[in-house]
C-alpha cells in the first residue's frame, strides 16, 4: 500500500498533487557506502555502456542539425512556443540547476537523512551523462529514462514532456519502469542502490500511465521539507517544473554573452521578469 498524502493545488492551467515519500527505508539508506559504490560502479559491460552514452552525447552536442531537429519537434508538439538560442539554453540550464534542482535536492535528501554530496557521487558513477545536460536536450532517450528511474523526482512531468522528442519515448519509460520493478531491467541493480524511496517506481509507473492518457493530469509533486518556505524556490519550481514554462523563461533571458554573464553573476535568486506572470502572481498570493 502506497504511503501517500495528496493536496490538490491550482496554478495557471495545471493542477498539482503533493505526494509524501514512503516511510519505509530503501537499500540506499540501509546499505554500506562500499556496497552502494560497488553497485553503482558496475563491471566492464556497464562502463562500456556509460562510455558509449558519453560519446553519443558529445556527438549530439556537436551536431547542430540534430539539436535543432529535437527543438523543432518539441515546438511542433506545442511544448516550446519560442525556441531559445543555444546561449539562452545553456544559461537557462545553469539557472535551472542553481535555482531549482540543487536546492530542491538538498532539501529532499535532508528529509530522507541522506548525505547530498555522497549521493551525487553515486549518481555520477551510475550515469555520468545525466549530470552534464540539465535540460536534457542533448541526451539520448535511455539517458533521460535512466535519470527518471534513478532520482525521486520533484516533478517528473518535464522529463516526460522531454521524452516526446522520441517517437517511442513514452512507450519506453512505461516499459522500463515496469522492468525495474520486475528486476529485469539491465540497470535494475545500480538504480536500486541509488533511488531513495522504495515506492517511487510504483508511483512513477502509475503517473506515466495517467499522463499518457491525459497530459494535463495533475502533476506528481514531491513533498518538500523546508524548500517551499522560500518564495524564490517556489517561483523556480513553478517555472522549471514543466517544459513550456521553462522554455519561455529561457527565451526571455538576455540574448548576448556579456548580458548573460552579467545575469549569471548578478541574479543570485530567480528574477521574476523572466518568469510567466501567472506564476509570479501565484507566488505573490502565497507569500503576501
Amino acid at each position: 500500500m502506497m504511503s501517500m498524502t495528496m493536496n490538490r493545488m491550482q496554478t495557471g492551467t495545471r493542477s498539482k498533487v503533493e505526494i509524501a515519500a514512503s516511510d519505509r527505508k530503501s537499500l540506499r539508506q540501509e546499505a554500506s557506502a562500499w556496497q552502494l559504490l560497488f553497485a553503482t560502479v558496475g563491471g566492464p559491460r556497464q562502463w562500456a555502456g556509460k562510455s558509449l552514452r558519453i560519446a553519443r552525447t558529445a556527438a549530439i552536442f556537436a551536431n547542430r542539425k540534430e539539436v535543432r531537429r529535437r527543438l523543432e519537434r518539441l515546438h511542433s508538439l506545442g511544448l516550446i512556443e519560442e525556441i531559445p538560442s543555444a546561449l539562452q539554453l545553456a544559461f537557462g540550464g545553469l539557472d535551472m540547476l542553481r535555482y531549482f534542482i540543487e536546492p530542491g535536492a538538498r532539501d529532499y535528501y535532508e528529509s530522507r537523512g541522506i548525505n547530498f554530496a555522497f549521493h551525487q557521487i553515486l549518481r555520477v558513477l551510475d550515469d555520468p551523462v545525466s549530470m552534464i545536460d540539465p535540460i536534457g536536450i542533448l541526451s539520448e532517450r535511455d539517458t533521460i529514462i535512466g535519470h527518471l528511474l534513478q532520482v525521486t523526482h520533484a516533478n517528473p512531468v518535464y522529463d516526460l514532456q522531454l521524452l516526446s522528442m522520441f517517437e517511442d519515448g513514452l512507450d519506453q519509460i512505461e516499459l522500463q519502469t515496469q522492468q525495474v520493478m520486475d528486476g529485469t531491467h539491465p540497470r535494475a541493480r545500480s538504480i536500486g542502490a541509488i533511488v531513495e524511496d522504495p515506492e517511487y517506481h510504483g508511483r512513477l509507473l502509475e503517473y506515466v500511465r495517467r499522463f499518457r492518457k491525459n497530459p494535463a493530469t495533475p502533476e506528481m509533486r514531491r513533498r518538500a521539507l523546508h524548500a517551499r518556505d522560500n518564495r524564490h524556490f517556489v517561483l523556480a519550481e513553478e517555472t522549471f517544473g514543466t517544459m513550456p514554462a521553462a522554455m519561455r523563461y529561457m527565451a526571455r533571458l538576455p540574448k548576448t554573452l556579456p548580458e548573460l554573464l552579467q545575469h549569471y553573476r548578478a541574479d543570485k535568486v530567480i528574477d521574476p521578469r523572466y518568469c510567466d506572470p501567472e506564476a509570479v502572481a501565484y507566488v505573490e498570493s502565497q507569500f503576501h
